[in-house]
């Protein structure tokens, strides 16, 4: 599921070139064509009809082409939609940051409530069918929160780069996290860390916010790599060396 956030940052690409062409506001236009499209993309992948990655290819695909035609039929074209592909901090208005810091907080009460039945359904998916354990609704509920984490950062760093912003951090957090709270914490503190490094690099040297905080990421993660690798081999040789 690791691109997921790809397949719906594209969706909510086209939720948002609908919003201008409607003259809705782009934000509640991306919002439902993200949440829809992620349940749609669930309901294909649990039902049989195609597999995970080929639902999540229709939608992209699908996604970026409606976004292209519905763009060129705005008044503004595709210029209007270049700060919702790429991200710009500066066009951030106060409702913006009132929206994120709601999903916040209904995400974190989310997760913690439904945590332990969702790391279940993680471990073992049939098993937690048994138990009884409402796999679908749980499958259907992470997607739908991964859809308006997309709509939510879409503003600061862009529906192209935000599926890497919520990949990267993980990915880091299980290289040194021990166990799914662990992973859980470890990835939101790098992810924090990303932002604030890339917003303060992007502002010391003039660069694109949306990119910098992505590189911050992936500096993180590769710096991880780094470290456990070393300290992997330090082991090795400790233990291969005569007594």
């Amino acid at each position: 599921m690791s691109l997921l956030g790809d397949g719906i940052g594209h969706l909510a690409f086209a939720g948002v070139a609908g919003g201008l062409l409607l003259g809705v506001w782009p934000v509640w236009s991306a919002l439902a064509v993200s949440v829809l499209g992620a349940v749609a993309m669930e309901r294909l992948r649990v039902r049989g009809h195609a597999t995970g990655d080929l639902a999540l290819a229709l939608f992209l695909y699908g996604g970026i082409a409606a976004a292209v035609v519905l763009a060129s039929r705005s008044d503004g074209g595709t210029a209007q939609v270049l700060p919702y592909l790429f991200g710009s901090i500066l066009t951030v208005t106060p409702g913006d940051v009132g929206i994120v810091a709601a999903t916040g907080a209904v995400i974190v009460t989310t997760i913690t409530v439904t945590g332990r039945a969702l790391f279940a359904v993680l471990v073992d998916e049939e098993s937690a069918r048994v138990a009884g354990l409402p796999v679908d609704a749980l499958n259907t509920m992470l997607v739908a929160l991964a859809a308006v984490t997309v709509v939510a950062a879409m503003r600061v760093v862009g529906v192209l780069l935000v599926a890497a912003l919520m990949v990267l951090p993980v990915a880091t957090a299980r290289l040194v996290a021990r166990s799914f709270r662990g992973t859980l914490v470890v990835g939101a503190v790098v992810g924090v860390a990303s932002v604030v490094a890339g917003l303060a690099a992007a502002r010391a040297w003039a660069l694109t916010p949306g990119g910098s905080i992505v590189l911050s990421a992936a500096a993180v993660f590769a710096f991880t790599v780094g470290v456990t690798v070393a300290i992997g081999g330090a082991r090795r040789a400790g233990t291969a060396l005569p007594r």
